[in-house]
């Protein structure tokens, strides 16, 4: 089985490497906050001491972090580290930019993949994401559908080119979910009408995430995502909803369905 290096056990990448102890893969983990490698370790994951020692012998190297700024400061410690053909799968939400900020500073002998993925933390614990490769993936295709269903978007780059895409129409709709209730709250439409009406309209999809309370995503990686959306075109629509996530910074750590009910209840 190929050696597996898993970087990254926040919410979602706890639950995905997780999935791949599970194939049976040797796994070694590491996390900023170690405690977070606890229950992994405790079913056969090794946890390595520094993310150069995490990728020294590995296959495959899965990374899932928060920030931009985070990939990057991995990377610096850890292509020194890569060893001749290995694959970098980078699962992060950080645009197609740094992905080619990655690529230029590889190896030639390495390969890089860029493999967002759609869905929230109920999906990964059920390993039901939808993964977004880019680039070379026919060495990991059958290791990343351990983890959903993977759709190949094409060259390097344009699986999170396509996140930032489905990311910005997610939270969009999740946003004017929060807005149409709050206008149905000024008409005194009882909420349950409301929700069931909006669920069968055009906006169907977002109205069970806005109201979610079983998964976790949290409004400062919402706020990351719109900028990193906002920041490469105009989208004047989405500045304002960035506006929207970003006016509640007690907010941050909590799920995106928090910022709907602060939407519903601000005061104008």
């Amino acid at each position: 089985m190929e050696k597996i290096a898993f970087l990254g056990l926040g919410h979602m990448g706890a639950p995905m490497a997780a999935h791949l102890l599970a194939a049976g893969h040797p796994l070694t983990v590491w996390n900023r906050t170690a405690s977070r490698a606890e229950l992994l370790v405790a079913k056969g994951a090794r946890l390595a001491a520094s993310p150069a020692e995490a990728v020294r012998d590995a296959d495959v190297v899965l990374t899932m972090l928060a920030t931009p700024e985070a990939v990057r400061d991995i990377a610096r410690q850890i292509v020194p580290a890569l060893r001749p053909g290995a694959h970098w799968v980078e699962m992060s939400t950080v645009g197609p930019e740094v992905v080619r900020e990655l690529a230029a500073g590889l190896p030639p002998e390495v390969t890089l993949v860029d493999a967002p993925v759609m869905g929230s933390t109920d999906k990964a614990e059920a390993g039901t994401l939808g993964i977004l490769a880019g680039g070379d993936a026919d060495a990991v295709e059958q290791l990343l559908s351990a983890l959903g269903t993977v759709t190949r978007t094409g060259p390097l780059g344009t699986g999170a080119a396509l996140k930032l895409v489905v990311n910005t129409a997610v939270l969009g709709g999740v946003a004017l979910v929060g807005e149409a209730m709050r206008l149905a709250d000024a008409l005194g439409i009882p909420e349950d009408t409301a929700k069931a009406t909006l669920g069968r309209s055009a906006l169907g999809g977002a109205v069970p995430r806005a109201f979610a309370e079983d998964v976790h995503f949290a409004v400062e990686l919402a706020v990351k995502d719109v900028r990193l959306a906002t920041e490469i075109t105009r989208l004047p629509a989405m500045e304002a909803i960035r506006d929207h996530f970003e006016a509640h910074p007690d907010l941050a750590h909590e799920d995106i369905a928090a910022a709907v009910t602060r939407i519903r209840t601000e005061k104008p």
